[in-house]
């Protein structure tokens, strides 16, 4: 067993993630995994990402407050315990355009699919 307290959790810094904090839960230089690893981000009010994609699954999840998530076609306002896939090649694009903070979990696999 592997226990991350969030207090002890690596932070990260992804590149254009703006306004945001973001956190290693599992996986990683938060321990071991096989298969994927486990973050969640603090989004302060107007934290954003860009616009991007990747050629890995993700999965988000709000725990707390509110996150704008587009594919550059369509948006959804997710709120807590709303959650999302973004497939692998999809654009997506998070954004906080509350004026409280929101916390948004993150699984995806260690390696991209062959």
């Amino acid at each position: 067993m592997n226990v991350t307290a969030f207090q002890d959790a690596p932070e990260y810094h992804p590149p254009e993630h703006y306004g945001m904090r973001c956190f290693r839960l599992q996986g990683m230089e938060a321990g071991p995994s096989d298969t994927l690893w486990m973050g969640v981000s603090e989004i302060a009010p107007g934290g954003h990402t860009s616009l991007s994609a990747s050629s890995h699954e993700k999965l988000y999840l709000v725990l707390e407050g509110e996150v704008a998530v587009s594919n550059g076609e369509t948006e959804a306002v997710l709120r807590r315990f709303d959650s999302c896939r973004i497939a692998p090649g999809e654009a997506r694009a998070l954004t906080n355009r509350s004026n409280a903070k929101a916390l948004i979990a993150l699984c995806m696999p260690l390696v991209a699919p062959k």
